[in-house]
């Protein structure tokens, strides 16, 4: 499930991302309130495709990756329907496949939620998802 529309900035250890929350959401509750474990899908899928922007600048094959971890994640605010939302990344180290980031949800100025993820990229397997 795609979470994050429009790829913003990229920078040299992350990047930003934007999302717009649709009416037919499948995480959205019979309130149109956004399930707030959704923001870390949106901060995975933010480091995703900074994290491809970058390989594909580079010749590099966009790899698939997985998140294997959340830490320190803190649920400040709600997203409902309707909402623009900001997803900045960035990475704080990567070795050997894993990488650790930390991301930021905001809507408007208010940041909804932040926290630390761990994401493994497999160096297998490039991604079969199309670049738009």
């Amino acid at each position: 499930m795609c979470m994050v529309d429009q790829l913003i900035e990229v920078h040299d250890r992350g990047g930003t991302v934007e999302a717009i929350i649709a009416s037919d959401n499948v995480l959205l509750n019979d309130d149109a309130q956004l399930d707030p474990l959704a923001a870390a899908e949106m901060i995975a899928q933010a480091f995703a495709a900074v994290k491809g922007y970058a390989d594909r600048l580079s010749d590099e094959p966009v790899k698939q990756g997985y998140l294997v971890g959340i830490r320190k994640i803190r649920f400040l605010g709600n997203a409902h329907a309707g909402d623009r939302l900001r997803i900045c990344v960035d990475t704080v180290g990567a070795i050997s496949g894993f990488a650790v980031i930390t991301g930021e949800v905001t809507r408007d100025q208010d940041v909804i939620a932040r926290g630390e993820l761990k994401l493994w990229i497999s160096e297998d397997s490039p991604s079969r998802a199309p670049i738009k």
